[in-house]
């Protein structure tokens, strides 16, 4: 398998999580990342993403964490590097849950691809360079 290079981008591009209670979590949340210079973003969809500002990367939705897979995106360098995690993904087991593409719901450069890994868990990789 041969190996793709990063380019210096964070690996981590967002990562969300079920909270029981949407509100306690977002209070709690709020409180607790402030001491390291976060703040609550943005909210969307049901979801709230703290981070610094202009860019959330720890979502919380309400829900059952015990029952709810994890949501993990991995920051890709360019579109082609989502296209090859894609394909590598199925090839190694993981399901589809959305296929490479734009994901304009999000902003009008996000293009991002969807696995299931082996465990359910909803593993993604996104690019938000334009094409």
């Amino acid at each position: 398998m041969s190996a793709g290079k990063n380019t210096g981008i964070d690996m981590l591009d967002h990562i969300g999580i079920e909270v029981r209670s949407y509100a306690q979590s977002k209070a709690f949340y709020a409180e607790l990342l402030a001491v390291l210079g976060y703040i609550l973003v943005e909210e969307t969809h049901g979801w709230c993403g703290f981070g610094p500002p202009g860019k959330p990367q720890f979502w919380i939705h309400a829900g059952d964490p015990a029952a709810a897979p994890m949501h993990i995106a991995f920051a890709a360098n360019d579109r082609d590097a989502v296209d090859r995690f894609y394909g590598t993904a199925l090839e190694a087991g993981g399901k589809d849950n959305g296929p490479p593409g734009v994901r304009d719901i999000y902003h009008p450069n996000y293009y991002g691809a969807f696995v299931l890994d082996p465990d359910g868990n909803n593993i993604e990789a996104v690019c938000h360079a334009a094409a």
